[in-house]
């Protein structure tokens, strides 16, 4: 007796420092990763060091716009993200049918005698359906990212990410695509809409996360018992 009474009371103190450990949250740490890989532009034909103040290999036009063209430039994105979506579909059919049928005389029998001989039946089907679905996703901001490659045809690749961490929580927003130089207006900005093989993910690290996602024991008994 005296055995269990000591159990019960190591598990009692166990929960004790359990509910103790909840406060001490552990907070997400900023990740601070290496700088994406950029893929530098072919160099040019090697040339004799002629001592001139005009280089070919680093030459940009002084009256130029400051616009992004080469690996290691940076690109202003303004994420305006907005997917509606719609759906709705109406079905029906109805069907209806009489049968009537009645004997009014035979050769030889009065026909007094058939005056309850007669026949009919109804029959009626009706069957109604219907469905709607819809879907909106709307996702404004804006994010500085690094061209990290140049293609034969001139379009930019692009890849940046944007991490902000207050108190327990992080949000995370990448974004990566490929933008055409036509596409960039004044100020070295382009829209999202105006990028091709848009990537765009954000997420949140911490307790707020945390609390928006199903506990393991809910997860297992939802598998197992669907309903």
């Amino acid at each position: 007796m005296r055995s269990i009474a000591v159990r019960a009371a190591a598990v009692f103190v166990s929960l004790l420092a359990g509910c103790a450990t909840v406060n001490d949250y552990r907070v997400p740490p900023v990740d601070v990763g290496a700088m994406p890989a950029v893929v530098p532009a072919a160099p040019p034909a090697p040339v004799a060091v002629n001592g001139a103040i005009y280089q070919a290999a680093a030459y940009r036009p002084l009256f130029e716009d400051h616009r992004a063209r080469l690996p290691g430039d940076t690109l202003t994105i303004q994420i305006v993200e907005k997917v509606s979506a719609s759906q709705k579909s109406t079905s029906s059919v109805d069907k209806n049918g009489t049968l009537a049928g009645a004997v009014t005389a035979l050769p030889g029998i009065s026909s007094n005698s058939f005056g309850r001989a007669t026949i009919g039946g109804n029959s009626a089907n009706t069957f109604g359906g219907k469905g709607a679905t819809e879907s909106s996703n709307d996702f404004n901001g804006t994010i500085t990212v690094l061209v990290t490659g140049v293609l034969p045809n001139g379009h930019l690749l692009i890849q940046g990410e944007k991490q902000i961490g207050v108190n327990a929580n992080v949000d995370v927003l990448r974004f990566s695509g490929q933008v055409d130089p036509r596409a960039i207006q004044p100020g070295n900005s382009v829209p999202s809409t105006q990028v091709a093989n848009v990537r765009v993910e954000h997420r949140s690290r911490g307790q707020q996360a945390d609390a928006q996602v199903m506990g393991l024991l809910s997860r297992f008994f939802l598998s197992v018992m669907p309903i």
